[in-house]
């Protein structure tokens, strides 16, 4: 599948890309939907990426991300979730949350191929990663930019772009079943999806993108969304560790709404914070520190013969020091 300018629209956001990513794009049919999928970084690569978007996001938008992952070692996989990007077709009138947990863990399934596979999760993604790793169990590690469990009122409070309009969303939305289910609601009339960067550039981007923040989602998405919860009740997760990378600068969803459910997960836990980083997490030193958290949980992962993580993030970490401000 061809890739056109607007497939890089976010790459001047972003920390300068590595030199020579390879990106492929492919069709890849799931239910009633053509899913647009895209595969990032050397293919051979001893660790594989799901990368997974939020409510402001698409493939475009994680493409640098994925880029900057991939020069780690790792084989990124990236897909523009149903309704959103370049899936087909592009609005579905009964599209729901579930179907978005189902479209995750059907893809996971088909790019386990033996190889250690990590789950990274940005924005509302973040509790998608874990649901993928929770309802899968092919997963080696979950990472998430936030945890918000939207049967949390507080949680529902801080996502909404009011906090009275999080106190009675799930109540209106209730009402929305049958064919009011399948009404279209803009995306930016129900989140401050202008928080979602500290970057004003970065967040007109967003919010000007007609297969991301722009977009509208039935009302049944909604729905199932704020009534679905985790899979899995954090207090009875049996998945591989979780990892908790938060913006230190984030507007949209501070920290402590994260940590709520963070708190509860059975296992192994950690958080790190990503100093002076928006929600979407661009900015230095939050990016750097980013990258060089992801490639130290990365190459423990990979085999033992295999040093590429651990030498390619060495590599990394040099190039982009430079970058710092």
């Amino acid at each position: 599948m061809a890739l056109s300018s607007r497939d890089r629209r976010y790459e001047p956001y972003v920390p300068p890309l590595p030199c020579m990513t390879r990106r492929v794009a492919e069709t890849v049919t799931w239910r009633r939907w053509r899913l647009h999928v895209e595969h990032v970084g050397d293919p051979h690569a001893p660790v594989r990426v799901l990368l997974i978007h939020g409510a402001g996001g698409n493939a475009a938008a994680m493409w640098p991300i994925a880029a900057h992952v991939a020069a780690l070692g790792a084989h990124v996989t990236t897909v523009d979730l149903p309704g959103y990007g370049r899936s087909i077709p592009p609005y579905d009138g009964r599209v729901t949350y579930d179907d978005w947990r189902g479209a995750l863990a059907f893809l996971a399934r088909r790019i386990d191929d033996g190889r250690p596979l990590a789950f990274l999760g940005a924005s509302m993604g973040g509790m998608l990663a874990y649901d993928t790793a929770a309802s899968t169990g092919v997963g080696s590690l979950v990472v998430a930019t936030c945890l918000l469990d939207t049967t949390d009122p507080v949680v529902l409070e801080s996502i909404t772009r009011r906090p009275w309009l999080g106190r009675i969303a799930g109540r209106l939305l209730k009402l929305a079943r049958g064919p009011l289910s399948w009404v279209p609601l803009p995306m930016q009339w129900v989140a401050p999806m202008r928080l979602i960067a500290n970057d004003d550039g970065l967040a007109t981007e967003v919010v000007h993108d007609r297969r991301g923040g722009r977009r509208s989602m039935p009302l049944g998405w909604f729905r199932t969304f704020l009534a679905a919860g985790p899979i899995v009740a954090p207090e009875e997760y049996d998945g591989p560790p979780v990892l908790l990378v938060h913006p230190g600068e984030d507007r949209w969803t501070p920290v402590e709404i994260s940590e709520r459910f963070l708190d509860r997960v059975r296992g192994q836990k950690r958080l790190v914070m990503l100093e002076g980083a928006g929600h979407f997490p661009v900015e230095e030193p939050g990016f750097s520190q980013l990258m060089d958290t992801l490639a130290g949980a990365l190459w423990p992962l990979a085999p033992v013969d295999e040093k590429d993580v651990r030498d390619r993030a060495g590599r990394d970490a040099q190039e982009r020091a430079p970058l710092q401000r």
